[in-house]
């Protein structure tokens, strides 16, 4: 027997496949080991940053499989994902199994040819490309536990700090002050609606916009008593190229403009669609096409255009470190139009269709035209004037009309002649701030900065929304103030750490790494001496919550105490007494910002039924709820919220907890929904989905509610029906 091994489960089924039967093929199911949650543990510093690594829960059984079946095999293949982080998951493999001389071989896509090319060159592990990703692994814990463990101090616990998470946030905080200190100008837009000879409507615009308003009125008043005719008709031809194949971050950023996916949600579509055989890997800064590839593409445009909208191309990568040997991404078969399972799958699958195909087709022809109208020759008024885009040859267009953009055909008009003003009117407008990154724009940035990496960017920003630092409205990225505050406190005491220059020269060195070129255990140790001295100073900082006197309001209780103090809560940014901190008075005092008094609790004349308290109505990260006065987050206090009884009933599943006979209802955590026992905290039974009310036939555990395509499973993890698509028939 022969044994390859991939990391997904639905890559496995379409490998095995593909090669006949001739090996068995395995999945890891990604990683299979980490560093251990507690950083003492994880990785010995003097040793020279060896880290500790641990088989990851719930991936024993994985090991055991793959160690039994190696031992089986006469061959080993590692196919696991072909980047820095696949050639690291290879090793562990390796490593945790205890193979001796396993061969790796990477396929860029699941497809026949692709794989069973990719069986025929295996390769040693690349351990330059594996020390690469075990010293980002290991910078980006000892970056992480060593400043989050700071904020966590100075600002709040739970909350967090990164290598590329925190540039990533310094950015988005320095557009934000960019729109605060930005000063509006008032102006006005003119506007004006004609009548040609030939009985067309024109809307044209003052090219001019005053901003004064006697200006304004000035232009109004003589555009209502001169005769206007055109005085000029400029057209020019101009040429529109196709865009490059795409790449990790220009998937992402066309994804979310274009069809609304955030970066997390664009590579979570991607992979799916990877693994199924549609599209080459995912993961990639080269523009680059294979000639296979290339040859397909060709025959696809001769057959669907015609051979006038043929045009080879080769695009050069930008990125200084980017893998020539790797490919842009690209469908693997260029003569299936659409593929995919779900809506999703088939929209982000046309848009890479659509540019593939775009990328080797002829330019764009576009005939512009403008056309300018005055009341003099001697322009007593500005000009007033309108563009227009006619598509004359739609070259790669006719593949890509998604970025056709609007066309605007003008009607038949000639120089010099008479135009009827039909009306005339002036806008009153203020100047618009710099708009906030949005999703898109903020992975742009972070290339342009060269921060971070293709692979990182959808994490980047899904950290920084988890973490509460950001939120997203209509599209744009909003600094929260628990995030300006964390980002305040790194840029003042670590600016250098979080500077674009150290972040970039830092990934530099990874890739030197990678290359060779570097010495993984010199890298470390220089960067992390010296921070390790800095965190240690800034441990004497006071806390990052006080932020400065507003000496407008005084404390609500007694206003003797003098101006209050901007400090930040978990729902934003209040003002407290200064003495709220004061051992002996511990004033309560408090308002909101615009100095209004802060609602406290309100008693709704009710007693809890669990254990007597007041219950309470209060305030929270969700609106308005009643809970116990005796309510604590954690698990000392009382946990009882009284819900509504229409929300009481839906709660219900109407099946009785195995453990105490209580009822099973629906409840909300961090995480989302979850299902216990209604007599939780006493009763601790917990299952993640919705009880069925059925028995599991294997270990009498409760079934509960799955997917579309596993519509039941066994609340029991340790049962083989836990996972029932996993059971051997």
């Amino acid at each position: 027997m022969k044994l390859v091994i991939v990391e997904s489960p639905a890559k496995a089924k379409t490998i095995e496949k593909y090669l006949k039967g001739e090996y068995k093929v395995v999945a890891s199911v990604g990683h299979i080991r980490d560093l251990p949650k507690s950083n003492k543990k994880a990785i010995d510093i003097p040793a020279g940053f060896v880290p500790h690594y641990e088989i990851s829960k719930g991936k024993e059984e994985v090991v055991r499989e793959i160690q039994k079946l190696s031992k089986k095999a006469e061959e080993v293949l590692l196919a696991t994902d072909p980047d820095r982080e696949g050639e690291a998951i290879a090793w562990h493999i390796k490593e945790a199994v205890g193979l001796k001389n396993p061969k790796r071989v990477v396929f860029h896509e699941i497809t026949e040819p692709a794989v069973q090319e990719a069986i025929r060159h295996p390769r040693h592990i690349d351990e330059n490309l594996r020390k690469a990703q075990e010293a980002r692994r290991v910078l980006d814990r000892l970056v992480g536990y060593d400043l989050s463990g700071l904020i966590w101090k100075k600002v709040r616990y739970g909350l967090s700090a990164g290598r590329v998470q925190s540039p990533a946030l310094r950015i988005i905080m320095e557009k934000e002050r960019e729109i605060r200190a930005f000063v509006p100008e008032h102006f006005w837009t003119i506007s004006g609606k004609f009548k040609t000879k030939s009985k067309h409507e024109l809307l044209l615009i003052c090219e001019k916009e005053p901003r004064d308003e006697s200006e304004t009125n000035s232009i109004l008043e003589h555009a209502k008593k001169g005769s206007w005719f055109v005085i000029s008709v400029k057209q020019t031809e101009a040429k529109r190229s196709p865009k490059p194949p795409f790449i990790t971050s220009t998937l992402q950023q066309t994804a979310s403009s274009r069809l609304g996916f955030s970066p997390s949600r664009t590579m979570s579509i991607a992979q799916k669609l990877y693994e199924a055989g549609h599209i080459t890997y995912m993961r990639t800064d080269s523009v680059n096409l294979s000639e296979l590839a290339l040859k397909d593409i060709y025959a696809v445009i001769e057959k669907k255009y015609g051979s006038e909208f043929l045009s080879p191309r080769k695009y050069i990568t930008k990125s200084k470190n980017a893998q020539e040997a790797h490919e842009a991404i690209r469908i693997t078969k260029p003569s299936v139009v659409h593929a995919g399972n779900n809506e999703e799958q088939k929209r982000l699958y046309d848009l890479i269709w659509q540019r593939t195909i775009a990328s080797q087709m002829t330019d764009a022809k576009v005939l512009r035209t403008k056309v300018s109208a005055n009341i003099d020759e001697n322009n007593t008024i500005p000009n007033f004037s309108i563009n227009g885009n006619v598509v004359l040859f739609p070259g790669w267009l006719s593949a890509d009309a998604g970025a056709k953009g609007e066309d605007v055909e003008l009607p038949p008009i000639k120089e010099g002649e008479p135009v009827s003003l039909l009306s005339i009117e002036a806008e009153g407008k203020d100047t618009e701030p710099p708009p906030r990154y949005t999703e898109a724009g903020l992975v742009k940035e972070l290339e342009k900065r060269d921060i971070g990496r293709p692979s990182t960017y959808a994490s980047i920003i899904k950290t920084l929304q988890d973490r509460g630092y950001v939120e997203k409205i209509n599209k744009a990225l909003n600094p929260t103030d628990t995030g300006e505050v964390v980002s305040d406190f790194l840029e003042k005491n670590f600016a250098e750490y979080i500077s674009d220059s150290f972040t970039a020269e830092m990934e530099n060195k990874l890739d030197e790494i990678a290359e060779g070129k570097s010495e993984y255990k010199k890298i470390l140790k220089n960067f992390y001496t010296p921070f390790a001295k800095e965190i240690k100073e800034k441990e004497k900082l006071e806390k990052a919550t006080n932020l400065g006197e507003d000496a407008r309001f005084t404390c609500p209780i007694d206003s003797t105490h003098g101006p209050m103090v901007i400090k930040l809560g978990r729902a934003g940014k209040f003002l407290s007494c200064r003495l709220f901190d004061d051992k002996t008075i511990n004033c309560p005092g408090a308002r909101k910002l615009d100095g209004t008094l802060m609602e406290g609790p309100k008693e709704t004349g009710e007693l809890c039924p669990e254990c007597g308290g007041k219950l309470l109505e209060r305030e929270g990260k969700f609106g308005k709820f009643i809970a116990c006065s005796n309510w604590k987050r954690g698990k000392k206090g009382c946990h009882y919220i009284k819900q509504s009884p229409e929300e009481e009933e839906k709660r219900k599943t109407g099946v009785k907890c195995p453990e105490c006979g209580g009822e099973i209802v629906e409840r909300r955590g961090r995480f989302g929904a979850f299902f216990s026992c209604a007599n939780y905290p006493k009763c601790k039974f917990i299952i993640k989905s919705r009880p069925t009310g059925k028995k599991c036939e294997l270990c009498g555990a409760l079934m509960m509610e799955g997917t579309k395509t596993i519509p039941e499973r066994c609340s029991n993890k340790a049962c083989p029906n836990h996972n029932p698509h996993k059971i051997k028939k």
